[in-house]
């Protein structure tokens, strides 16, 4: 079994050829591919997390499309002060097909 561990937007996916993974927003070259960078990587019995290693290694992904994830609601209250705030946010996502990991 051959998996990766890649940075992707700040946070660390686990990644399987094939698998589906959701991504802070990534812009895609002209074929809708895009290049991941690993840190850990795991063939079989052998670990690789040397980085002059992983600098060959080449995760590749491509994008199934850009969407937005779920509302999040933000609200700030001072008692006694009349200070109450409110604010939404969704974050910008993109979904991924892991295509190849050489």
């Amino acid at each position: 079994m051959v998996y990766a561990i890649v940075r992707a937007g700040g946070r660390q996916e686990k990644v399987e050829v094939g698998t589906v993974v959701v991504l802070d927003r990534i812009k895609a070259d002209d074929n809708g591919n895009i290049q991941l960078a690993p840190v850990l990587l795991v063939d079989g019995e052998n670990i690789t997390h040397d980085a002059s290693a992983l600098a060959k290694v080449v995760v590749t992904a491509e994008v199934l499309g850009d969407e937005r994830g779920k509302k999040i609601v933000i609200q700030k209250f001072k008692n006694k002060t009349g200070y109450k705030k409110r604010q939404g946010h969704r974050q910008e996502l993109t979904r991924v097909k892991i295509t190849g990991i050489k």
